[in-house]
């Protein structure tokens, strides 16, 4: 029985800043929007939804100090990854450096949204 993912949801401190973050930077548009506790973008085939974390957590520094998130986000770019790289780091969004591992076809670089998850920009050759 083959399956899709269709949504990714994060649960995170401050929805409408990440969702600021996530439209204004990559172009993501909002499909759904619940102000202040839940947003959807669409990424392509999948959604990245946004949920504001529950009650018991809100008191925590996590926005403050990242998330400890174990997953990362990979969008693919067809635009200059180097340019978009830099385009990010102008915004003051925190960008590691650009890399490529020997027998991929692709160069990538991760960086953080401002509540400390991880994404990566990957282009393929």
């Amino acid at each position: 029985m083959p399956i899709s993912m269709t949504r990714l949801i994060l649960y995170v401190h401050d929805v409408d800043r990440l969702q600021a973050f996530y439209h204004d930077h990559f172009g993501l548009p909002i499909i759904e929007e619940v102000a202040g506790e839940w947003a959807v973008l669409q990424a392509g085939a999948v959604e990245i939804a946004l949920h504001r974390v529950g009650e018991p957590y809100r008191r925590h520094a996590g926005a403050a100090g990242g998330s400890g998130s174990n997953a990362k986000i990979v969008f693919q770019v067809t635009q200059a990854l180097a340019a978009l790289r830099t385009r990010l780091i102008d915004a003051g969004v925190q960008m590691r450096e650009i890399k490529r591992y020997d027998g991929l076809p692709y160069q990538m670089c991760d960086g953080c949204d401002p509540e400390g998850n991880v994404f990566q920009l990957c282009q393929p050759d």
